[in-house]
């Protein structure tokens, strides 16, 4: 038997604060602008059986074992401070990618976008050379190598950028060009080397769930419980870089909308998503312009989902993602600062 906290009834920005400070609500995940007030517990069974129950007994949220890890402060991420949400801007340097695939395929073109990124405000400017949209092969590590080395060079100077890598000697080299973080889509979980090159360089790093290889992930995924199996997974992830000497402050998790998941079973796992604040870590959520969106919109082409990324980004952040990974990065921080100032007037600069 394994048992689950979900946190409800969710608080933002000063009411927030109010609530904890009385005593009436839990900080979540540290945070002071947002807290919950209810939790769902959630019992799985031995033998499949899952059971929920909605409690605002204070007393019996406070003795769940997920209580501290939901609650504490997640500690710095790199330069990030995880005390609000911060934009990651896609860079895909590859002919390939499903929404902007060459597009940015040229290293000047690439690198002059990712600049533009950062002056509209782009924390993390994350460099990618190999697609992994639904259906694709991997790609060589010499050709991914030239597609994402002079951009990260030219990046790395003045920004602070993560790789999108599997490729263990990749990772090595992006990080000795000046990348700071490491975002891996297979959880280091493709190359068996890229654990011990994390762990030695002390790297930050993003561990994403995908159920399968992109070439197959989307042909029949299937989960007793998406959001639980997730969690699981995420955990036993997590784990697993700790025992190869990756520090858990090091550490951030990525459900990984779209990898290996139905369109029903993404919203299942974004409805659920406070869930994940009980691995205790930093949480990213990247769903722009994805498959769903289209799916949900009727939007058959990639790159015009914006609206629905924007709806899909504002509420992760309400239920406290610290990062969101998107295409479009002016639009998400417009959005997110009227979100944030209608949630808070007093922190509007008008």
């Amino acid at each position: 038997m394994k048992t689950y906290l979900r946190p409800l009834g969710l608080a933002h920005g000063p009411d927030a604060a109010k609530l904890v400070n009385s005593g009436g609500a839990f900080p979540l995940a540290g945070r002071a602008d947002i807290a919950f007030t209810q939790a769902e517990l959630i019992t799985r069974h031995a033998d499949g059986k899952i059971e929920r129950r909605i409690t605002n007994d204070t007393s019996e949220i406070r003795n769940h074992p997920s209580f501290t890890a939901i609650t504490s402060p997640r500690p710095n991420f790199g330069a990030l401070e995880l005390n609000r949400v911060h934009v990651m801007g896609i860079v895909n340097v590859t002919p390939d990618s499903f929404s902007d695939g060459g597009v940015h395929f040229e290293a000047a073109t690439a690198i002059a976008e990712a600049r533009k990124m950062a002056e509209d405000g782009a924390a993390i400017l994350d460099v990618g050379g190999e697609s992994t949209r639904p259906g694709s092969d991997t790609v060589s590590v010499e050709q991914e190598r030239a597609r994402i080395m002079p951009v990260i060079e030219a990046l790395a100077k003045d920004h602070f950028v993560s790789v999108d890598t599997r490729k263990a000697p990749l990772m090595q080299e992006a990080l000795s060009k000046g990348a700071a973080i490491i975002n891996d889509v297979a959880a280091l979980q493709f190359d068996p080397d890229a654990p011990s090159v994390v762990a030695k360089a002390g790297a930050p790093v993003i561990l994403m769930h995908a159920q399968g290889e992109p070439r197959t992930m989307q042909l029949a995924p299937k989960y007793d419980d998406v959001a639980l199996d997730v969690y699981d997974q995420l955990a036993a992830l997590i784990a697993k870089a700790e025992a190869a000497g990756i520090a858990r402050s090091h550490i951030m998790v990525d459900p990984g909308i779209g990898f290996g998941k139905t369109f029903k079973q993404n919203l299942e796992l974004l409805q659920q998503l406070t869930l994940l604040h009980g691995l205790g870590v930093g949480l990213l959520v990247g769903l722009s312009r994805k498959g769903m969106i289209g799916a949900l919109t009727g939007e058959k082409t990639a790159g015009k989902r914006l609206a629905g990324s924007l709806g899909g980004a504002l509420h992760a952040a309400l239920l406290g993602a610290q990062v969101l990974r998107v295409h479009d990065v002016k639009e998400t921080l417009s959005a997110l600062a009227v979100f944030t100032a209608a949630l808070d007037p007093d922190s509007a600069d008008i």
